[in-house]
């Protein structure tokens, strides 16, 4: 028994609208889910918006006024200004040489097809799978066990923990790269091979500016996920150098005010301003 051939784009098009004619409430039902998922996903943000503005040193409802002297606060704590510039230093690295690494290695594992290379992807990935603490500890006791081979000081350095957040990087570019390679016609480049370009050159003025979407995207997760960071980094900071995310956890052990919410709100700001940025000039929905 044969199974019927797949039904063309068009015909399903016509076949959905001819379902939505059927069922109208249909129509609605969906525009209600989605509104009510989007509610979900941004009512901890908004909460948090909410509760930095509360004049209350403790947390209740309803607030009896609202005031801005948690975001004086927070910006008067010098933790959280060494923590940001630190978070930001560390990020910055992480990304950049992450992002470096990542796209060569998704060029090399989508383009050449050799033994291994099924292995090497998964190897690639498996940081995404794996969780954050065991991650870092994990990494903490190679370290331990380098120190003593190498008789120098890797934990509580800022190179230690920029090749840790590296770690957390490269999985983002080998994903996206690799997604955005899939989606590349190869015959633009042997075009250009063919006009007399070498290989190098074809890669770089032709193939890398067709990925820039995927790159600029892997790079923005790579920033976005080693500022954000707390379970690698948390054994392998030093002393006097702590990112943001452990200075609020330090503030958080004997305070509990809306000062970290105020903390939150401004770090919500900033990635948003950074993603609604890179948006303008790459569209991230064509890669994520």
């Amino acid at each position: 028994m044969h199974n019927a051939p797949p039904l063309n784009p068009a015909v399903r098009a016509a076949n959905r609208e001819q379902a939505l004619r059927v069922f109208p409430w249909a129509t609605w039902l969906h525009r209600l889910f989605v509104v009510l998922m989007y509610a979900f996903m941004l009512c901890p943000i908004v909460l948090v918006v909410w509760l930095s503005f509360f004049k209350d040193a403790i947390l209740y409802f309803p607030p009896s006024g609202y005031t801005l002297s948690w975001y004086v606060k927070a910006w008067e704590n010098p933790a959280f200004a060494n923590g940001f510039l630190f978070s930001l230093q560390v990020s910055l690295v992480a990304a950049f040489i992450g992002v470096a690494m990542g796209v060569l290695a998704a060029v090399g594992i989508a383009r050449y097809r050799f033994r291994g290379s099924k292995g090497i992807n998964t190897l690639l990935l498996s940081p995404l799978l794996i969780p954050g603490i065991v991650a870092g500890v994990g990494i903490y006791l190679f370290y331990l066990r380098a120190e003593e081979a190498l008789d120098q000081d890797i934990i509580g350095t800022f190179g230690g923990l920029v090749i840790a957040h590296v770690c957390l990087t490269i999985p983002w570019t080998v994903r996206l790269v690799t997604a955005g390679m899939a989606g590349l016609d190869g015959s633009i480049e042997e075009a250009a091979r063919n006009l007399g370009a070498s290989a190098p050159v074809a890669f770089m003025r032709v193939t890398l500016p067709m990925l820039r979407p995927s790159i600029v995207a892997a790079a923005l997760f790579s920033f976005v996920v080693s500022f954000e960071n707390l379970e690698l980094s948390l054994s392998l900071v030093g002393l006097g150098r702590t990112t943001l995310p452990i200075a609020i956890m330090q503030y958080l052990e004997f305070n509990l005010d809306p000062t970290i919410a105020a903390v939150a709100s401004v770090q919500i700001l900033l990635l948003g301003i950074i993603m609604l940025v890179t948006d303008r000039y790459v569209k991230l929905s064509q890669v994520v």
